[in-house]
């Protein structure tokens, strides 16, 4: 599977833009923040029995993400729910810290994170189902930990951020007092 950089590209940036009234370059960073957040957050959640079965319970419920992608139609009140599990009572925190953040001026996170997290959580499973097949070849279950971490650039629960800036597992270490 591709990882979080060539995932981000498939997403309309100037569509993203648009809606939060900021420069496509700002977007593009700001996404690359964003998804990166939401993706080490379900990796810190993957790492229970539990939180991995909820993951997998959920992408179940996200199939069907095309090859293009219309900002438009995605459920933003989906996404909000996906945030609150991913992230708990921290959810408006995450938020604020990424807002926060000097290279991503201007983006208010609390509007984007909603719009990135079903489109993440599509990706995910369509990265799912690609990978299905293997691991029932190989005769091992479907490893979600690993395919968050592949997406991620490795199997590390710190993940850095994929655009150069916003050090992603210490904002949520900092956040949730370390790995779970």
């Amino acid at each position: 599977m591709a990882g979080l950089d060539d995932i981000l590209k498939q997403l309309p940036i100037d569509q993203i833009a648009s809606k939060l009234g900021v420069d496509p370059a700002v977007a593009q960073q700001a996404v690359q923040e964003g998804g990166a957040t939401i993706l080490s957050g379900l990796q810190r959640n993957a790492q229970t029995p539990d939180g991995a079965s909820a993951i997998e319970k959920a992408l179940g419920k996200h199939t069907g993400l095309g090859d293009t992608i219309d900002v438009d139609q995605v459920d933003t009140v989906d996404g909000d729910k996906i945030l609150t599990h991913v992230f708990g009572d921290q959810k408006e925190q995450v938020a604020k810290k990424l807002t926060d953040e000097p290279q991503t001026a201007g983006i208010d996170f609390g509007k984007l994170l909603p719009m990135l997290a079903p489109i993440v959580m599509g990706l995910l499973s369509k990265g799912q189902q690609q990978a299905a097949p293997q691991a029932q070849a190989g005769g091992g279950g479907f490893d979600i930990g690993g395919l968050i971490g592949g997406l991620l650039g490795g199997g590390g629960g710190q993940a850095q951020s994929s655009g150069g800036g916003i050090d992603i597992g210490g904002l949520l270490g900092g956040l949730f007092g370390g790995n779970k």
